[in-house]
């Protein structure tokens, strides 16, 4: 019988899952594997398993149950291995490596920052700026039908952009960063120039809440902050 793997925790986790119900339609009784120092929740793996809401938010309440009772290694959704003998066999290979990070995680969550900026407001700084894009953009307008001109104008203006975001990011990444213990990037998609999961003791979760707030604060309404947490530190796993 396949096995689901919620997470991992180590001997000191009161391990609590009475009650709690795991993936699947009708929900799967949970139960705990040990493996030396270390202990794993899981459920039987239920066929045809996908992402869809229930079972999302079924694997994100077990997670964030143990959590709250101490460290966890959270695994991420569906993670399915062939039976409990070689989760366990699987678990025992790397039980110091899995040990030393419980060790780094407790008392940790995530918090993911994604960061953009309204495209018309950050053309108007590089047309402000960068007198050869502005005299580009003159000449473009004179000639609507010189596509060789719009091209010059189009890769400059990326270039030009580019390089003020790496710059934002950089600016962001520094104020930010004093208040996590670790970051992990992310390619940055969807329109975003910044993608990044901060590994953030819960002592320093205020100091961060507020981190974030002064500089979405500093840079203004053309710029859009969305973070996500706390979370079960799946990024840093």
């Amino acid at each position: 019988m396949p096995t689901y793997v919620y997470g991992i925790a180590g001997k000191e986790h009161p391990l609590r899952v009475e009650g709690l119900k795991g993936v699947g339609e009708p929900a799967r009784e949970l139960r705990v594997l040990t493996s030396g120092q270390l202990g794993v929740v899981v459920s039987d793996a239920p066929e045809g398993l996908r992402a869809k809401r229930r079972d999302v938010m079924a694997h994100q309440g077990v997670l964030e149950h143990l959590l709250s009772e101490g460290p966890v290694l959270p695994m991420r959704f569906g993670l399915v291995a062939p039976d409990d003998e070689q989760t366990i066999a699987s678990v025992r290979e790397r039980e110091q490596q899995y040990t030393d990070r419980l060790a780094e995680l407790d008392g940790c969550r995530e918090y993911n920052v994604k960061v953009s900026r309204d495209e018309d407001d950050l053309l108007r700084q590089v047309l402000a700026e960068v007198p050869e894009a502005r005299r580009l953009n003159e000449l473009a307008r004179e000639r609507p039908g010189d596509r060789r001109l719009k091209m010059e104008l189009g890769e400059l203006a990326a270039q030009q952009a580019q390089a003020r975001q790496q710059k934002d990011a950089a600016r962001i990444m520094d104020a930010l960063t004093p208040a996590a213990v670790r970051t992990r990037e992310a390619p940055a998609t969807g329109g975003t120039f910044l993608n990044v999961s901060f590994l953030v003791d819960r002592k320093q979760a205020a100091a961060f809440a507020e981190a974030v707030h002064g500089e979405a604060e500093r840079c203004g309404d053309a710029y859009a902050f969305r973070t996500s947490g706390p979370l079960p530190p799946y990024s840093f796993v």
